[in-house]
């Protein structure tokens, strides 16, 4: 197969795209093709994504644990109301930021995605320190969803040697991401598919069992929301304690409602992009409607927020899971089986997404020279060898649970990443402002790029405020009095100062300044991306009729150039 490499002989450079005056475009026109060609010996992926794998790599990739099973801690801090209310919140405001990604990794849709478009349009320091913060993000995310695997495994019995799950996660690990792009995206389109249907099951479950479908016939209804309440106290007693109940609920929100970074990161390897991703973004805001909110309405109708045995749901256990416990409570046999069983599938599938995203930000670094240039190094079916290798070190760390408590292990982890993930979304807006800005002062017709984001640049402007916010207070708890403990202040803000530094250190190490908007490369790898695109003969294909070729034919597949790789 034929890596993916820009021919800049076939395309030109729109005049259109740079507010330069005709003297300084003649000037430049050699640093442009320079620049396609050093592009074309750094960009080695292939485009294998297909529509099909695409959008369901949008709908359930990032879909893990927490959806299902540590989003009982929230209930238990918060009650339903916090809950619902904090869901609705956060996914809103991760919805502004997934209208800023979305334009611009349409417009550019290259490997590395908001990594090296942070350092190309805004800082090159915010490039590295983004690109370090999400590999470290991802990396540490792997050991999280192995560990809380054999949590759940638990559910069945307690005797299952937790070195056996460890070994085999990361031999299953290994061998779908170092196969090519493809594999990955088939594995990931059933996996994602396992997890619509356990989605279902459990919305299902929730309206049959409300409304009097349970063995104890007992048509419970909304009948939690008034006894005990539909807001906890948490710390404290009184409006004081439901206010911090609330922020319990909303952090957890925090690590649950995630999206737009996933699907920004298969920019890089997949087909048709400006028509595939588009459509990708574009579901990202049904979905956390229908799974992140209606999630939340759902678990705080099934179960009181004071049940014992949600104790259990900060641990990652699949007896922490409000569904499983609700289960349980009404005397249900075989459901709960099934649906952990899907939990398994759901988690495990979590966790090859972040294989994959870690592996893609590493090689992204390397290619802007944030990193060792033989990350770079790719094996003929494009797969980053060598980023492959050190991603893979990582899962090593679910063997802490050893010699530690299992649920202990997957708590210091889900907090030491959690402060990532928003500092991910403050890259993303602060990058979508600098883009904002650029596109204006080079005079580019904004509704002439393949995703319009309305309300703009204010979802950026709110979008970061809110996650600088968030980040800033989510680990408010420790500074209370009485309260402060070491271990805990720097599980919350370990990553925060991670950034600060990588940031500050290469800002002063290359001496790197912020882009003037009228200076910003818009033009980049966008001539070698529409050459792509205006390659192809046939028009895209949709979801539904690739599910179709799936099951009654098969449509020809094109790498990256549009040529026939066989």
């Amino acid at each position: 197969m034929a890596a993916a490499q820009d021919k800049p002989e076939l395309v030109s450079v729109p005049s259109n795209r740079r507010a330069v005056d005709d003297e300084k475009n003649d000037a430049s026109s050699g640093d442009i093709r320079e620049t396609l060609v050093e592009v074309s010996t750094q960009n080695q992926l292939l485009r294998h994504l297909g529509n099909r794998q695409i959008q369901l790599i949008a709908v359930g990739g990032s879909i893990g644990t927490a959806l299902f099973v540590s989003i009982g801690g929230g209930l238990a801090k918060g009650g339903p109301g916090s809950l619902l209310i904090g869901y609705t919140i956060y996914a809103i405001m991760v919805g502004m930021v997934n209208n800023s990604m979305a334009e611009m990794v349409t417009y550019m849709p290259v490997s590395g995605s908001f990594i090296r478009m942070a350092g190309r349009w805004v800082d090159e320091a915010l490039g590295f320190m983004a690109g370090w913060n999400f590999f470290l993000y991802e990396a540490c995310l792997i050991p999280f969803e192995i560990s809380a695997i054999n949590l759940v495994l638990g559910f069945w019995r307690d005797d299952i040697p937790p070195a056996a799950i460890c070994v085999a996660c990361i031999v299953l690990y290994a061998i779908i991401n170092i196969l090519a792009v493809q594999y990955f995206g088939e594995a990931e389109f059933w996996l994602s598919s396992g997890k619509i249907l356990l989605i279902c099951i459990l919305y299902m479950f929730t309206l049959v069992t409300m409304c009097g479908g349970n063995p104890q016939h007992d048509a419970y209804g909304f009948r939690y929301w008034s006894s005990p309440g539909a807001f906890a106290e948490h710390i404290h007693e009184g409006a004081l304690g439901r206010f911090e109940g609330f922020l319990g609920a909303l952090f957890s929100a925090g690590f649950t409602v995630v999206g737009p970074e996933y699907l920004a990161m298969v920019a890089g390897e997949a087909e048709r992009p400006r028509t595939y991703l588009k459509n990708g973004f574009k579901t990202v805001y049904w979905r956390f409607g229908i799974f992140f909110i209606g999630g939340a309405l759902c678990v705080g109708i099934v179960l009181p927020y004071n049940d014992n045995t949600l104790q259990n749901a900060d641990t990652g256990t699949a007896n922490g899971s409000p569904y499983v416990i609700a289960m349980q409570n009404l005397g249900i046999g075989v459901l709960p089986h099934i649906v952990n069983a899907l939990l398994v599938t759901s988690i495990f599938s979590a966790g090859n997404a972040y294989t994959y995203c870690a592996m893609r930000s590493l090689y992204g670094l390397a290619c802007d020279g944030q990193a060792p240039k033989i990350f770079q190094k790719t094996l003929k079916n494009g797969i980053p060898v060598y980023a492959f290798a050190l991603v893979m070190v990582f899962p090593f760390l679910s063997f802490l649970q050893v010699s530690n408590n299992t649920a202990q292990v997957v708590t210091w982890l889900a907090t030491l990443t959690q402060g990532s993930q928003m500092i991910n979304y403050i890259v993303m807006s602060l990058t979508y402002i600098f883009f904002y800005n650029a596109t204006k002062a080079q005079a580019i017709d904004r509704r002439t790029l393949p995703y319009y984001g309305y309300f703009q640049p204010y979802c950026g402007y709110i979008g970061m405020a809110w996650m600088i916010i968030i980040e800033g207070i989510f680990g408010y708890s420790v500074f209370l009095p009485g309260k402060f403990n070491v271990g805990d202040f720097f599980a919350f803000y370990t990553m925060a100062m991670v950034a600060f530094c990588t940031f500050f250190g290469w800002k002063i190490y290359r001496r790197t300044s912020f882009v003037p908007p009228a200076q910003a490369d818009l033009v980049w790898e966008k001539p070698a991306i529409d050459a792509y695109e205006a390659s192809h003969n046939e028009p895209p294909t949709r979801f539904r009729d690739e599910i179709r070729a799936m099951f009654f034919g098969s449509r020809k597949r094109e790498n990256y150039m549009g040529e026939d790789p066989n």
